[in-house]
């Protein structure tokens, strides 16, 4: 939580994409730190410990199964609740590795922001 917000980890390539995602969790109450890549998403999870990861599949410098990878391997950053999005229709990473939701684009900004709010009320009872 930031200044009594959840925080939202928003990554993606796209800045059109990136910008959207962090607008409406915004104003939908949430603080938002945003990453360009799975390096940099690194990078910040393990700097900030979000409350929820929002994440596309296909990024330059390290895909999402890669990012989702690290990030269940780490003890500080193992329990975030992420939700991948992806325009391929049953993306896999085929070795187990998996996001709490997945959300095959496009969809509506409603849906993403229920699917946040579910994730996080499951997270807290």
């Amino acid at each position: 939580m930031l200044n009594d917000r959840p925080l939202a980890l928003v990554i993606d390539d796209s800045d059109d994409t990136r910008d959207m995602y962090a607008t409406a969790l915004y104003l939908d109450g949430f603080a938002v730190e945003e990453a360009c890549d799975g390096q940099e998403a690194l990078h910040k999870a393990r700097a900030v410990v979000p409350d929820v990861i929002i994440t596309d599949f296909m990024m330059p410098m390290m895909d999402g199964w890669e990012m989702i990878r690290h990030l269940r391997a780490d003890d500080r950053t193992r329990a975030i609740p992420i939700i991948a999005c992806s325009g391929a229709p049953s993306p896999t990473a085929g070795d187990g590795v998996r996001a709490d939701v997945v959300l095959q684009k496009p969809y509506p900004l409603d849906l993403l922001l229920l699917e946040v709010h579910g994730l996080l009320a499951r997270r807290a009872a």
